[in-house]
């Protein structure tokens, strides 16, 4: 009786995830006529105009943040992970709780935490004050700075968990037999352990990669729109600009960078 539950499913998959996606693109081939009145005329202006370069650096500048924000949750997130990974098991559980600690509250919660940390009359700047580091208050908010920051803070998790699920899977006798051969601590790291955790690493570049293209309300609370993303316009589009056609072809063309972005991964993982 496997089909009882694939039916399920199936039908979570049609119901949330087919239907939505072919409306999406038929959308983006209709026209809009006047407020709320779209005609559907099978038109490829909308992906005509998604590709001017006017939008084409917004999707560039929005793939750079992602890209930026993957390669810093990398750096922080891989040796926090491995830390967790190979600490004792009693101790394993209080620091995976620690990493998700911040979700225990709302988004807005924490990236307005992060606003009022931040501005010119925050915590930060009258720290840095008090103590005579700075003159007069930095200008931190509403900077690309700020904007990464909030995706970085935001996605970092995403990064760790599955990383740390690689590392404590590693069997310890492959690194013993590592140092037993003659490798040193840098030679066994880059051949072995980085080899050995590289599907954590592959999913959790996914984890914050693809999110982090289309997250426009980090962007726009802490980068005060200073760089448009992708995502902003796009909900620009349906809900203030009232173009939804032009919004769904940006959307189908970010669709389609998410399907690249697993098909990369699943061929890594394949190829290691």
């Amino acid at each position: 009786m496997a089909w009882l539950t694939f039916l399920p499913l199936a039908g979570w998959l049609l119901l949330f995830v087919i239907i939505p996606t072919i409306m999406l693109i038929a959308l983006s081939f209709g026209q809009q006529r006047g407020l709320g009145t779209i005609e559907f005329t099978w038109t490829f202006d909308n992906y005509v105009r998604a590709f001017q370069w006017k939008w084409l650096k917004v999707l560039f500048d929005s793939v750079w943040y992602a890209f930026l924000t993957t390669v810093i949750c990398m750096i922080i997130g891989y040796p926090v992970a491995y830390y967790i990974g190979r600490s004792p098991e009693r101790m394993r559980n209080l620091l995976l709780t620690l990493v998700m600690i911040p979700f225990w509250t709302s988004f807005l919660i924490r990236t307005y935490a992060w606003i009022t940390i931040l501005s010119k009359e925050g915590f930060l700047n009258a720290i840095l004050m008090s103590a005579g580091i700075i003159p007069e208050p930095l200008s931190i908010m509403y900077t690309p700075f700020a904007s990464v920051l909030g995706l970085v803070y935001n996605f970092l998790p995403f990064m760790i968990l599955p990383i740390y699920t690689s590392v404590e899977r590693l069997d310890n006798a492959m690194i013993e037999a590592a140092y037993d051969l003659g490798a040193g601590p840098v030679r066994a790291f880059s051949q072995v352990i980085i080899p050995l955790t590289r599907p954590g690493i592959a999913a959790g570049a996914l984890l914050v990669f693809v999110p982090s293209i289309a997250m426009f309300a980090i962007t726009n609370l802490m980068g005060g729109g200073s760089v448009p993303t992708i995502g902003d316009v796009i909900y620009k589009s349906f809900f203030a600009g009232r173009n939804q056609p032009f919004g769904a072809a940006l959307g189908t063309l970010l669709l389609l960078i998410f399907i690249i972005s697993l098909w990369l991964t699943r061929k890594q993982r394949e190829d290691s």
